[in-house]
């Protein structure tokens, strides 16, 4: 099968199970803007591996996610992040095609479901509890991954705009929006867990004297 099909050539695409819109249409922009939090989560992966000098085999890119606590061997930090991560590109693959499929579509699809949101409220919890309170504003930045995070967060929260965005023209799954609004919430608390796995100092937000 091609990659290339030429049917978008006159700048439409299809929904799936539904009809032809624009390429600029406000679904199309909610799950390309998914998909484009997913590349970078990517990046992250991949940053873990070439620039720390660790390497991650298919099983564990593969697994659920973090050991339980009762594991019998401590995961590394960089096996926490990347199986973590790896279910979490998964979701948003699913999230995507939630988005992808209008309501009224003629096929019928797994809808995303509220299990992944609560799991996600877990690990939040999970990685808030090995870092220090937060007591004053932080800049983006710190360990290298962290700061991909950090960028991973804000794209998550344009994502998640540009959901609220369609669900005000037509009515989609309230769950898609959800789980992005606690993804960027996981996103940041992960980035910082990053930083304080590395003992790398968090940037303190300070005001600009002003002239």
């Amino acid at each position: 099968m091609k990659i290339y099909t030429k049917t978008g050539d006159d700048g439409t695409t299809g929904l799936f199970g539904g009809p032809r819109v624009t390429k600029d249409h406000i679904r199309i922009e909610a799950y390309g803007t998914v998909d484009e939090l997913n590349s970078q989560l990517g990046v992250v992966r991949a940053s873990i591996s070439l620039n720390k000098g660790w390497s991650y085999s298919t099983a564990e890119q593969t697994s659920e996610g973090a050991p339980s606590a009762g594991a019998s061997e401590t995961p590394s930090t960089e096996e926490i992040l990347t199986k973590w991560i790896t279910r979490v590109q998964s979701e948003l693959f699913d999230l995507g095609a939630d988005l992808a499929t209008p309501s009224d579509a003629k096929v019928r699809i797994a809808r995303f479901p509220e299990a992944a949101i609560l799991r996600l409220e877990e690990e939040i919890d999970a990685f808030d509890e090995e870092v220090e309170p937060l007591k004053s504003f932080i800049l983006p930045g710190g360990h290298e991954l962290a700061a991909h995070l950090h960028l991973a967060r804000s794209m998550c929260r344009r994502a998640e705009r540009r959901v609220i965005s369609l669900a005000e023209k037509e009515p989609i799954n309230s769950f898609c929006t959800i789980y992005l609004n606690r993804l960027s919430d996981a996103l940041f608390t992960a980035a910082r867990w990053v930083n304080h796995q590395y003992r790398v100092p968090e940037p303190k937000w300070k005001a600009t004297e002003s002239n």
